[in-house]
């Protein structure tokens, strides 16, 4: 089943950014066009997942609300090597002035897509999922996050808004877990609660005061095994820190029911996807 994408008006949003800082006050370029109906291919260069075809419909329906689609392939599904994805029939200026904009949504979300595939892959048969952060490219939170599910990840938190997580700044503040819980319930009752712990000891508190989630940062494959007995099912337990390919097979052995990893959308690489217009 293919993930949902943010809402249009999110999408909207993004590409005017975009499009706003590449166009400004006009394509010259363009402009020495004739404004004729025409069609164009983009193909990728390279295997990878596919994440971004809404933003860049929305990309050249900005630019040419006519614009139609041809796509061989959909966000999520694999792409080869010199395959076609798709093709795009719209105004000439409107393909030359939407390219750039369209690819750069393209190759950082299939990046993204791409990279998370690749980690939930190294955790194909464990009970382990792989989660994002919020270490994301700022002002594409919503895009990011949904290339992770387009490539078989698990969403974290969306922002500071949606779940109260207590870290080690926050329990220092507070004075200690059990106080920093009961503060966050009685204020946010309806968010989820994930606390951060950097301890055996950090964790049995955490479990005690009734968390919906704990975070085990930083701890040895050892403690990781130690933690998920301590936990025996009452909490679901999420690994981060230091977190490879190499590592998350060890990682999911232990029997922990998360691990979240920075590096599905800051680690990113950009997919080679070109655009050219067919004669």
């Amino acid at each position: 089943m293919l993930p949902s994408p943010p809402p249009t008006e999110q999408i909207a949003a993004d590409v005017a950014r975009a499009l706003s800082e590449d166009i400004g006050s006009g394509d010259a370029s363009a402009e020495l066009l004739p404004d004729a109906p025409a069609r164009a291919r983009i193909v990728c260069r390279e295997a990878a997942v596919v994440a971004g075809l809404p933003w860049v419909e929305a990309c050249f329906r900005a630019l040419d609300p006519g614009a139609r689609f041809e796509w061989a392939l959909r966000d999520g599904e694999h792409i080869s090597p010199d395959q076609e994805l798709g093709r795009i029939h719209a105004r000439s200026r409107a393909l030359v002035s939407g390219e750039r904009c369209a690819l750069n949504f393209l190759q950082t979300l299939s990046g993204t897509a791409t990279v998370t595939a690749t980690y939930a892959a190294a955790l194909v048969g464990s009970g382990t999922r792989i989660l994002d952060t919020r270490k994301t490219v700022p002002g594409l939170r919503l895009a990011q996050k949904y290339a992770v599910r387009c490539g078989g990840g698990a969403n974290h938190r969306i922002g500071l808004y949606d779940a109260v997580m207590l870290k080690e700044n926050h329990l220092i503040a507070a004075g200690s877990i059990a106080i920093a819980v009961r503060h966050a319930r009685s204020r946010f009752p309806d968010l989820p609660l994930i606390c951060e712990v950097e301890s055996l000891t950090e964790l049995a508190e955490a479990i005690e005061a009734g968390v919906d989630r704990v975070l085990i940062d930083d701890f040895s494959f050892e403690d990781m095994h130690r933690a998920v007995a301590l936990a025996a099912g009452r909490v679901p337990l999420e690994a981060s820190g230091s977190v490879t390919l190499d590592t998350l097979p060890m990682i999911a052995a232990t029997g922990v029911d998360f691990v979240s990893s920075g590096a599905l959308t800051k680690h990113i690489r950009a997919i080679d996807y070109s655009m050219r217009l067919i004669e």
